[in-house]
This record gives structure tokens, sequence and C-alpha cells, in this order.
């Protein structure tokens, strides 16, 4: 069977046959494997018929890549993101899942000709955050849509499939492919035993205890590591007091022997930004392109210049960027502009780019395979502590090793700890298998006032029962199960009592307040709580950037003194007071993780951007990384367009929003300008 001039593997075969059937289909394979060809089939097969598709991915970067690679192949395609909306109303169209789900309760008319939804990533249902979009996007889509989910390998594939079988209503072909297109091989590397395999791990650990006795026959290392990490000092050895051997860091002798070996590209994924920075600006002497890559290099990188209109001599990072780039090393992170991420990305794809350094979000989605992957631990901080990353993480960063028609298996290499030695859980790693998901089901107040509005009280306790959470709480006893769902219905009935309370539902359903928080999607409890407040009416635009993007804003880390906050204001302490109206109310409720506060400490680095101020503003009055802020800018626009529309035209401070959005969304925050130029 052929498709756009490729001849069809088994799976992409049965995948496309249970299409043409009329069923739903749930795929999973490895990353590179050619998922994306069965999305293309069904959405070749709806285009044909004269009906449309709807294409959702995770995140943004990769919802703008798939809307150029179709635009590229002559497909009639649209884009909605958030930041950007193009052609909507397309035969196809690209959007987040959260856009997706938040159009399936505002408008679910719009989707009457629409024969499938592709679910890119549908393992993201686990995500703990955003997990519940996921869910809720296939229990309420219309039931006339089709889905086909695309997925990394999921070790319960069966139980979700059965959940999905229950909750849609065409048949479901579930279809599972293990085989890599280009096998990995997994390695192991300590500084006491070199690279080895896992089988040789009793032989490491032998050399390292052996390593270890040396140093206590020869007086020890503590002085040599105390003045180490006072100098330099790694993450991981501020942290851990980790023994510090005399000579080079062993990520540097990895990487010797990585490049003595030719086994470049690689990518090297740390779980620290500045993990990133250092060790990019640290081995920036291995020089490891030629003069006549070093030549193509400048051309390329002049040639990317050129397209987003960027100019590098008036830009110190992106001059930055370049300098590295001209040794073959770069480094990626969510901190950096937007823009200067997109250089980074267009640099590697070009082979150029011999050594990145970056975090896991390189490792979603988008195809940026390199020859080697490196992990510089094997341990990440999950919201509480430091522990093991889960197999499927490990795998989704690994499955970038391996090029296709390059290299005949991608080599995946992890550093350990001494303790790493004994503890980690290599052999799950190496062997492929997977944690199996487990469902986030966790209604967001927007979507309770969505469900309460169509299904009423009832309805919406009957949500519950439809989710991939009550499906898999029908293990274990009758008591175990019925002690669940009574929990499940308890929290959702406490959240409908805070929403009474606070005066969003009534007798007779949304009361004002529940109808606006309803046409908000994120933030929407207190973006409703300032409006009824008053306090938005006595705000210029300044003052009305600054206080949405408060909203938003949380600090990543604890800033110095001299940072602290400055005085709030009345109108910040306005908008302070009317948020905690409705904290004070899930505070009577018992509820523990109440909404967010306003975080005013990016206020001073707004106000200044919303008055024509620069980049180097944003950082310096923000005291965090500028991406961080233009991400927080973006969404901002987002809220302040929401609550624009749902004031009305005609009232002043739908006006005044309006030139808020536009004091704001200049120069790097214009996503749509960055996007349109590439």
């Amino acid at each position: 069977m052929k498709f756009k001039g490729y001849t069809l593997n088994d799976f992409q075969v049965e995948a496309a046959v249970a299409i043409e059937a009329g069923k739903n289909v749930l795929l999973a394979a490895p990353t590179g494997s050619g998922k994306t060809l069965v999305a293309e089939y069904a959405i070749d097969r709806a285009v044909r018929t004269g009906r449309r598709a709807i294409y959702t991915s995770p995140i943004k970067a990769l919802s703008n890549q798939k809307f150029r690679d179709f635009k590229g192949e002559g497909l009639p395609v649209g884009l909605m993101t958030g930041d950007l909306t193009l052609d909507p109303d397309a035969p196809v169209v690209i959007m987040t899942t959260e856009i997706f789900r938040n159009a399936v309760f505002e408008d679910p008319a719009r989707f009457h000709d629409t024969d499938f939804a592709i679910f890119d990533e549908v393992h993201f249902v686990d995500d703990l955050e955003r997990g519940t979009v996921w869910e809720e996007s296939l229990i309420f889509a219309p039931p006339h849509v089709r889905f086909v989910g695309l997925s990394a390998t999921i070790a319960n594939l069966e139980e979700f499939g059965a959940w999905v079988r229950s909750v849609r209503r065409h048949e479901l072909a579930i279809i599972e492919h293990t085989k890599r297109p280009v096998p990995l091989s997994h390695r192991l590397f300590h500084a006491d035993a070199g690279v080895f395999q896992l089988a040789q791990r009793a032989r490491a650990v032998s050399f390292h205890e052996r390593a270890v006795a040396r140093d206590k026959r020869h007086g020890g290392r503590g002085g040599r590591r105390e003045r180490e990490r006072s100098r330099w000092g790694d993450k991981r050895e501020r942290a851990q007091g980790r023994r510090i051997s005399i000579g080079p860091r062993p990520y540097v002798m990895l990487l010797d022997e990585i490049q003595h070996r030719q086994l470049l590209p690689a990518l090297y994924f740390c779980f620290s930004r500045k993990e990133c920075e250092i060790k990019a600006e640290r081995s920036m002497s291995r020089r490891l392109l030629d003069r006549a890559e070093a030549r193509s290099m400048q051309a390329q990188f002049e040639d990317i210049c050129a397209r987003f209109e960027l100019d590098a001599d008036a830009d110190p990072a992106l001059r930055g960027i370049l300098g590295r780039a001209l040794q073959g090393v770069g480094y990626h992170h969510a901190g950096m502009l937007p823009i200067h991420k997109e250089v980074v990305e267009r640099l590697f794809t070009s082979g150029l780019l011999k050594l990145l350094f970056t975090t896991e979000t390189f490792a979603l989605g988008i195809n940026m395979p390199a020859r080697t992957v490196i992990f510089d631990l094997l341990r990440k901080f999950d919201g509480v502590q430091m522990d093991y990353m889960k197999s499927r993480d490990y795998l989704q960063m690994a499955g970038r090793a391996g090029r296709q028609g390059m290299d005949e298996s991608g080599l995946v290499i992890a550093i350990l700890e001494d303790e790493d030695l004994l503890e980690a859980p290599l052999s799950r790693y190496h062997s492929g298998k997977v944690e199996p998901i487990t469902s986030r089901f966790n209604l967001s107040y927007s979507t309770v006032l969505n469900l309460y509005d169509r299904l009423g009280s009832k309805g919406l306790l009957e949500a519950y029962d439809k989710s991939f959470a009550a499906f898999q709480a029908q293990k274990g006893t009758p008591a175990a199960r019925a002690k669940k769902r009574a929990a499940a219905r308890a929290a959702l009935a406490c959240r409908v009592q805070i929403l009474r309370d606070a005066g969003y539902l009534g007798e007779k359903g949304l009361e004002p307040r529940g109808r606006l928080a309803q046409r908000i999607n994120g933030y929407e409890i207190q973006a409703t709580e300032i409006l009824f407040s008053g306090v938005l009416e006595q705000m210029d635009m300044h003052q009305l950037a600054v206080t949405f993007a408060s909203l938003i804003h949380e600090e990543r880390r604890r800033v110095e003194l001299r940072h602290a906050r400055r005085e709030q204001g009345p109108l910040m302490q306005a908008v302070t007071d009317a948020v905690r109206r409705f904290v004070a109310i899930e505070l009577l409720q018992g509820v523990e993780q109440t909404i967010k506060e306003p975080d005013w400490g990016i206020g001073a680095a707004v106000d200044c951007w919303s008055r024509g101020g620069s980049v180097d503003d944003l950082e310096r009055f923000a005291h965090t990384d500028a991406g961080d802020v233009v991400r927080t800018l973006r969404m901002a626009i987002q809220m302040m367009r929401q609550v624009r529309i749902a004031v009305g035209p005609g009232q002043q401070l739908a006006a005044r929003l309006e030139e808020a959005v536009v004091s704001i969304n200049r120069d790097v925050v214009d996503a749509k300008r960055q996007f349109e130029l590439g």
C-alpha cells in the first residue's frame, strides 16, 4: 500500500485500513517510526471526502512546526495556539490540546463537519498538570468526531484503549509497534570505570571501590573538593558534595572520548538551565568545526538573521549564540528568548552544530535527532524532591539518538554519580519498558462551569464516572471502588459549593460571575474577581498590563532581599484583595491548593516594557530569564484579549485593554511576527 510516495509498513497499513473502515485508532510506536504518516492519512481521508480534520499537539512549538510541514506539502491548513490564529476555518486546523478542549465546551457546533481529531503525544494524559485536558477532550468531543491517538510506548495500552472504547462510539483499533527504525545502544559512564555496558556494572563498581581506597591511602581529596566547589562547582557537586577527582571533570572526559571517536553530533541533556550554559561555555575550546564548516555556519547564521530581521550587533545574546556556534557548540532551554531558541534550532538542524546542551523540553515532538544522546544526571526534580526520572522520560530523550539513513544505531550514554552505580534503576531504562499511564482527571473551575451549564449538577457528577480515573478505579474490591468514587464526587461537590458560595452558581444556573469565568481559559477565577471588584476601571494601560502579567507570573526561585517586592500601591492591593476573597472561600471549604494569588515581582519589568523598554530592561527588572518574561507576557496578552471580548465593544475598559495589549505585544513578544518571518 502506497501513500504520498511511501510504501506503508505493516502498522501503517493496519491503521489506514482501520481509518477507511470508519474506526478510531490508538497507535503506540517509538519516536521516528512513522506515526505522523498515519495522522496524514486520516487528514487526507477527511479532506478527500469534503470533511475537516483537527490536529492537536501538547506544545506550541510542535504545532507551529506541523503547520509549516503541512503548508509545505500544499495542505489547506490553519493554526490556533493562543499566541497565533491563522485561518481557523481551514479544512485542516492545527491547535494545542487546550484550545481544542476549550472549543469543545464553548462552541461544539464548530465541529459539525469534522471527521477526525488527531491527538499527538496522547500519553500526555499522564501529565500531572495538564493530563486532564486530554481526558476531557476525549470524553466531551462531539460523538461523530473520530479519534486518532498517537503515542510513545504505553505499558497499559490495552487498558487505555478499553477506556477510550467506553467513551467514544466508534470502534477502536489498538495498534502497537515496538521496533525502532534506528535501534538504540545504551551505555554508562563513570569517571573511575569509563564507558561500560550494563552487564559490566559489577566490574565498574569494583573499579570505583579501588579508586576510593586509593584516595584514602593518598590522603583523600576533601581540600581539593572544597576549593573546586567554591570556584566552579557543577550543580550536582554543590548539591551533593560529590567526590571530585583531580583532573578533568567526568563529563569533560566523556566528551573527549565522544569527540575522539567521531560520535557527534550529540545532544547533552541537563536538568538545569544554568548547567546548559556553563557546560556550553566550558566546551568552547573544543573547536568542533573546520574552516569550511565555520564559514558555512557563519553564512547560515547570517541567513537566519536576515530572515527574522535580527541585528546581532545590537544583541549580545545573539552574538553569543554565533560565537559558540562557530566552535560547533550551543545551548537551548526555556529561559531563552523564543527567537533565540528558534535560531539555535535552525542551526542544529543544519547539521553544523555538533554539541548542544539542552533541557528535556527539546525532546518533545520536534524531530531533531543526533548521533549520540548524553544524560548529565539520571535524577531530576519532580516538584518535591530529586528522584530518578521515569523510564518514559528517559526514552523520550534517548529517542533523539540515531538519524535515519545515516546511523546504524543511536548511542545513549548516562553519566553516573557514585551512588548511581549501586542504586540507579538502570535495567529499567535499558529494557525499554515504561510505566503505565495514570489518570490525572481534575476538573478546573472553568470546566465545572461549562459542564454545569450544559449538564446540570447531576450531569456534572456523572462526568467523573466517564473519566479514565473512574475506569482505573474499577480495579480492587467493591468497597475500594465505592470509596474512590465517593471521594471523587465529594471533591467535585466541593468545587460546586465553592462556586455557589462565591456567587458563580445560583439556583437557576450560572450567575454573571460564572458566565464571565466560563469565557476565560486559564486564571479564569482571578480575572473574574478583579473585573467584578471594579479595580480594572481605575487603571491605565500600563497598570492593566502589569496586573494581568502578575496573575500569571510565578517566581522560579527566591530573589535576593534587595530585589524584594516593592510596597503594593492601593490598586495592586485591591487586586490582591479581590483574589483573596475567593481564596478565603476555598480555605473555608478545606481546600489546600487554592487559586494562585498575584505575584507582583514581575511588575517593574512589565511596566518598563509597556513604556518602550528593552529586552535588557526585562531581565534586569524581572530578575529572571527573558524567555520566562516573554512567555508570561504572551499569556497575559491572551487573557486580556479574552477579557476584552467578555467586557464587550464600546466599553472604555475594553479600549484600554486593547491599548495594553498593543503596548506589550511588540518585538520579541510578538509571536505572530516571529512566526510569519520564519
